[in-house]
């Protein structure tokens, strides 16, 4: 059971493996200003570097992207990263999109976020994952991350590759999560778990391929944690608590892996309300 309270507060997830201390940080969403990028509040991530090797930090902040027009190709990692596939065949509960993956960039200054323009990806059929490998010392500590977007779109430098960029920067091991967007779309989920379960498989999925290989890249299995933004904040959750059991049938050896997070970080999850008229 989750407890969250409206103020900063100590709560107990209680999960197959016994109570789990979690640490709710809430800022309420009429205390927060759209010009301010949530990646550059040091506060905020001070305290999620802090609690690196603690319980799970949930922050919850409250912004909703918008996407407009400047359509791209298939997006593509920064050179010297390669996408993996998550799966080596067939993909479960697969869906057709309408169009073939591309990416949308921001193009007025009205949509800008601290200023500058920001990428989407939209129509994703074929999820991936992409390493970062931290820059010196490596901490071996390792942290997935899951962009937002409504799962409709993933938001993937906003809320992806810039915060890579910046735990990398200190020893840590980022994997991108570019999960199958947009989810199937009803009330009372709007594309999350369990209203549709696509995203919850590739995040599942992709927990299993990162504990697998991480002797090869060079992280510490027991030190693997998740870090979402909006709708990837509700896959932290997601995460969090449904994890004794794949939400899809076994594939390979990865999936013999634990798919249970070591730590979570969720900055302003939405979908976290039943209640369809409550939602964000």
């Amino acid at each position: 059971m989750l407890t969250i309270l409206s103020h900063r507060a100590q709560a107990e997830v209680s999960s197959g493996q016994g109570k789990r201390s979690l640490l709710l940080i809430c800022f309420p969403n009429r205390h927060c200003k759209r010009e301010l990028h949530p990646l550059q509040n040091e506060v905020l991530v001070r305290q999620f570097i802090s609690f690196l090797a603690s319980p799970l930090v949930i922050f919850s902040m409250g912004v909703s992207p918008r996407v407009v027009a400047g359509q791209q190709a298939a997006w593509q990692p920064s050179t010297g990263h390669v996408q993996m596939p998550l799966w080596p065949s067939a993909i479960p509960d697969a869906r057709p999109t309408k169009e073939a993956e591309h990416v949308e960039s921001t193009t007025e200054k009205k949509d800008f976020v601290a200023g500058k323009p920001w990428l989407s990806v939209e129509d994703v059929s074929r999820p991936t994952l992409t390493v970062y490998q931290p820059k010196g010392k490596n901490t071996g500590v390792s942290v997935m991350v899951f962009p937002g977007g409504g799962f409709s779109v993933l938001a993937i430098d906003l809320e992806g590759t810039e915060i890579c960029d910046w735990l990398t920067s200190r020893g840590i091991t980022c994997v991108l999560l570019k999960y199958r967007v947009p989810n199937p779309r009803s009330a009372p989920y709007w594309g999350a778990y369990p209203g549709s379960p696509m995203s919850l498989e590739d995040a599942q999925r992709a927990m299993g391929l990162v504990r697998l290989h991480a002797a090869e890249w060079k992280i510490n299995p027991r030190k693997l944690g998740v870090l979402g933004f909006s709708a990837g904040g509700h896959l932290v959750a997601a995460m969090s608590v449904h994890f004794n059991r794949r939400v899809y049938k076994r594939v390979d050896s990865a999936d013999d892996e634990s798919c249970r997070p070591d730590f979570a970080v969720a900055l302003y999850p939405g979908h976290l309300r039943s209640n369809a008229e409550l939602l964000n």
